[in-house]
């Protein structure tokens, strides 16, 4: 499965599902003082980019370490990716840090909410496939963690204006999508390694 930029930005706002995470964002973001949010927001999303920009560069040496194949790696995100949109599918909205009182550093906002397992496979699946194609990844990621962080900043007058069932539905037709691609990823990978071997 080849990426373009713009399929890659994609894949890289559905992983990161900033609108499925609206509750999380709220609930977290409630605790911390009006006049630090724009601050925090900064931070936190300047952290999730700088540790998947280290794991998208990271890529290749990675594998090489772990004795991994790019097939494998494939299969694997994309098995991740299903995981990950089936639970947007079928979970209701999640409120997994609700009750955070402190302000937010690094946990749980920028790791594992921006910057989870899902994300960290993605960029490392782009940047292995396409190691040539790095400004282009490294742009769709720059992109994608900066309407992250838009969304992060105006959670809650988004909620207020979209309503919750609206910010439910989206979730489940990111959902959708995010079903479709990782099944393709699945099924590229396996095609991958019948055909090679």
């Amino acid at each position: 499965m080849e990426h373009t930029f713009v399929s890659a930005l994609v894949l890289l706002l559905l992983v990161l599902d900033p609108l499925g995470s609206l509750p999380v964002f709220i609930s977290v973001m409630r605790g911390v003082d009006p006049r630090r949010r724009t601050r925090v927001v900064l931070r936190e999303s300047a952290i999730a980019f700088g540790v998947l920009l280290g794991f998208m560069f990271s890529g290749q040496a990675f594998l090489r370490l772990m004795h991994l194949s790019e097939r494998s790696l494939e299969v694997a995100g994309g098995v991740i990716l299903l995981v990950i949109a089936m639970r947007m599918i079928f979970a209701s909205a999640q409120h997994l840090y609700a009750g955070e009182a402190r302000e937010p550093f690094i946990f749980p906002l920028a790791v594992p909410l921006m910057a989870g397992p899902s994300a960290m496979a993605t960029v490392l699946l782009l940047a292995s496939r396409a190691p040539d194609r790095m400004p282009d990844w490294v742009g769709a990621l720059t992109v994608a963690m900066a309407v992250c962080a838009l969304v992060l900043w105006a959670s809650e007058r988004l909620r207020r204006l979209l309503g919750d069932s609206v910010v439910t539905a989206l979730e489940k037709l990111m959902g959708l999508v995010l079903t479709a691609i990782a099944v393709e990823m699945i099924l590229a990978g396996l095609k991958r390694y019948f055909l090679d071997t």
